[in-house]
């Protein structure tokens, strides 16, 4: 086929607008591996998947097509509220479920009940957010002689309580103590549930999910508390989250001072997006049907017939089975191509051009996005790699033993 026909142009076009996923378009999505089907089930999930392995398209394709009527779903950007500090980062995150879970009330009820239980507890924690982190909280006394007398509790908005009591000779006095936001979430959680399980009697639909995009944006310290509390909160419930993140910028157990967060395969299910290239073959025909599918599309019937016979396996070597970074070394290669006098099919050289196009676009910029405080020491690695692949050993990939990976945990998680 012709790299410069209308068919393969198209494909380019298809190809570079499903690069970025938004919640207001459906994706170019194509369900290779069959996991939009197991998104749906009554269960806790975990999606893990380097960045460009589908998270995102997953979890937009489920809630464009999730079955009306049966499932209600609700999707929450984590990358919206990152620069918040916790607990403001939970409180953000609640405030966006219970409110988005209120939209799904029948008409009815709204008329009955216009303000549910877990309308008023969403309006109490959006007033939350605006108090300190860690609040002063004036008791002011006005005290007389053997005679009651009332103390007043300010705190922001949220906290304010009279108290009364009969107290002695004494000067009036003021006292100062602190209340720290997270103790009230933990003392209203039950509260929340309450209204979650009374929200959830009234729908027609049989569950409802939480899509958690980008949950790795999150500081990694933090991430172990927030997911625990949403477990805590959403646990014999119908609403089961489902959270999109990168397993090695991810922390969901935590055991200091106390355990915290949720255990892989008892508390919460897991769905592995990642591709690697231990299996070559298996992830080279994953890659490939995922691009004839996209082909049909535009009406390219044989795909493969752009590659020469060892581009395609250049091409999966390149993207690391990455399924975005094997589209868009592909649209680079074919550019390359393109410019050519009549160029036949793609060639690995071609493909290599496309790969360090990405490299330097974007792959040091993501590393020092997602990596935060351990950037410094990760580009380190990089530049250690890149001097032994491509100086002293003149090869384009390495090999990690499995005694070495065991042997070198702490080397081998930053190489991962």
């Amino acid at each position: 086929m012709d790299l410069n026909s209308s068919e393969v142009i198209a494909l380019i076009g298809l190809i570079k607008d499903s690069f970025r996923v938004r919640k207001n378009i459906r994706p170019v999505y194509v369900d290779v591996g069959g996991n939009l089907a197991r998104l749906g089930a009554a269960q806790h999930q975990i999606i893990f998947g380097r960045r460009g392995s589908g998270k995102s398209c997953l979890l937009v394709e489920y809630l464009k097509t999730a079955p009306k009527g049966k499932v209600t779903p609700i999707y929450v950007l984590a990358d919206e509220f990152k620069r918040l500090s916790y607990p403001d980062i939970l409180i953000r995150l609640l405030v966006e479920i219970l409110e988005a879970l209120s939209r799904y009330r029948p008409w009815l009820k709204k008329l009955v009940s216009p303000n549910p239980a877990i309308l008023s507890a969403a309006k109490e924690l959006r007033s939350l957010l605006d108090v300190a982190v860690e609040s002063d909280v004036s008791e002011g006394r006005e005290v007389r002689k053997s005679e009651e007398a009332s103390a007043t509790l300010n705190a922001g908005t949220f906290v304010g309580a009279r108290l009364g009591a009969t107290i002695g000779d004494a000067l009036s006095r003021t006292t100062r103590f602190r209340e720290r936001k997270i103790d009230t979430l933990e003392r209203h959680l039950r509260d929340y549930k309450d209204g979650i399980e009374q929200l959830t009697s009234e729908w027609r639909s049989s569950r409802g999910c939480v899509l958690v995009d980008d949950f790795y944006l999150i500081p990694r310290e933090w991430q172990a508390d927030v997911i625990d509390y949403l477990h805590r909160l959403l646990r014999d419930t119908d609403v089961y989250f489902k959270i999109a993140t990168i397993r090695h910028r991810t922390t969901l157990l935590k055991n200091h001072p106390q355990t915290v967060g949720v255990e892989l395969a008892q508390d919460v299910e897991e769905i592995n997006l990642d591709r690697t290239l231990e299996d070559l073959e298996e992830t080279q025909e994953f890659l490939s049907r995922m691009l004839r599918s996209i082909g049909k599309r535009v009406g390219v019937k044989s795909i493969l017939e752009l590659f020469n016979p060892e581009a395609l396996q250049a091409l999966t070597l390149a993207s690391g089975g990455v399924p975005r970074d094997f589209l868009t070394i592909f649209v680079h290669a074919i550019e390359a191509a393109q410019t050519e006098r009549k160029p036949r099919w793609i060639t690995p050289k071609q493909v290599y051009k496309g790969a360090g196009r990405l490299s330097y676009q974007t792959k040091l910029k993501h590393l020092r996005e997602d990596a935060d405080d351990d950037a410094s020491g990760l580009e380190r690695v990089l530049v250690d790699l890149m001097e032994f692949c491509l100086k002293e050993k003149r090869k384009t990939g390495f090999l990690v033993s499995q005694e070495e990976a065991q042997r070198l945990s702490r080397e081998h998680e930053l190489i991962q």
